[in-house]
């Protein structure tokens, strides 16, 4: 099992940054995959970034250049940095970690949080 709590979501202005937060309540070396996903009204759930156990970051083409994914193994967090905001990018953003138990693929998703960009 794997426990995920995302933190800083918020309003904010066109431009304007933000940081989310992901605590994983194991190590992020056991977790193969991990990342945020996000999801619009109205829209499917799609992939924003995502690292790896080995440090191989993937970034959605609508992100790539605004956003950076960047881990701290120490606390078993990893931070998406989000700058040049734009209202595209209003959505709740949903932390992911996927991992592999005797050949099972196992997937694990946090709560929520709101990311809001509107001037």
């Amino acid at each position: 099992q794997v426990q995920l709590v995302e933190s800083g979501g918020g309003l904010v202005q066109p431009g304007d940054s933000l940081r989310l937060s992901c605590a994983s309540s194991r190590s992020i070396f056991s977790i193969n995959v991990m990342g945020w996903y996000r999801q619009a009204p109205g829209k499917q759930r799609e992939l924003v970034s995502t690292i790896t156990s080995g440090g191989w970051t993937n970034y959605a083409d609508s992100v790539r250049g605004r956003f950076t994914l960047s881990r701290d193994t120490a606390k078993n967090t990893v931070y998406l940095q989000m700058n040049s905001l734009k209202p595209e990018d209003t959505a709740v953003y949903f932390c992911n970690a996927q991992t592999t138990t005797l050949g099972a693929r196992n997937e694990y998703w946090g709560q929520g949080t709101q990311v809001t960009v509107s001037s």
